[in-house]
């Protein structure tokens, strides 16, 4: 039997090991707070398939919509609800098409892409404003940053399609910067959506041209 002299000296780490071993509560709680940990990854992961899936069911029954008797008098009446089919919207050199919303409330907006209400309506003269999710909601506008002078807008109403270009690369403004929705004498459209990638800190914009 070792004298207590003869016993190893007790480091740091086995003092700290001999109390958590002799404090249930303490372990207890580093397992419940691994736990939570656990489920806040699992929601963040989770969360941005939980809207895709959430968004892709809404589009579906957009696309069935925009091509009804009702829509086409509504939108040629100019009343078009809020959330309800507005216009299809093209990129080809980026591979979108979904369905535009009127309005760009937190509800609308789930449908992925929204029309400024106070703006005109699609192929309309003025400055068409459209804003969309970039990370979620089947993020339509993920990557409008890579946009190029040249590429094509498509917007399909219920009576009718227009065609708008690119003259300049998509650039970055403040979140209270209106400036770029706001009216003009010609017919452009305007996409606005979050910048960069994930954080609410500025806006992307793309504005084109309406072709002739």
């Amino acid at each position: 039997m070792l004298s207590q002299d003869d016993r190893p000296p007790v480091g740091p780490t086995d003092r700290a090991a001999g109390a958590l071993s002799k404090r249930k509560n303490t372990r207890r709680l580093l397992s419940g707070l691994s736990v939570v940990m656990l489920l806040v990854a699992v929601g963040v992961l989770g969360y941005p398939f939980y809207t895709n899936l959430y968004q892709g069911r809404v589009q579906d029954k957009l696309e069935n919509q925009l091509a009804t008797p009702e829509a086409q008098e509504a939108y040629r009446a100019g009343a078009v609800a809020e959330g309800e089919s507005l216009t299809r919207l093209k990129i080809p050199s980026l591979g979108v098409d979904t369905v535009v919303v009127e309005g760009t409330t937190l509800s609308a907006l789930r449908a992925g892409a929204g029309h400024y209400v106070d703006t005109p309506l699609p192929c309309e003269p003025g400055n068409v404003a459209i804003a969309g999710h970039r990370t979620t909601y089947g993020r339509p506008f993920h990557n409008l940053d890579r946009m190029k002078p040249g590429d094509e807008i498509i917007l399909e109403t219920p009576v009718g399609s227009c065609t708008y270009v690119l003259s300049k690369a998509p650039f970055v403004v403040e979140p209270t910067d209106f400036s770029v929705v706001s009216a003009t004498p010609s017919g452009m459209v305007t996409l606005t959506t979050c910048h960069p990638k994930n954080s609410d800190r500025q806006r992307l914009i793309v504005q084109a041209d309406l072709k002739a």
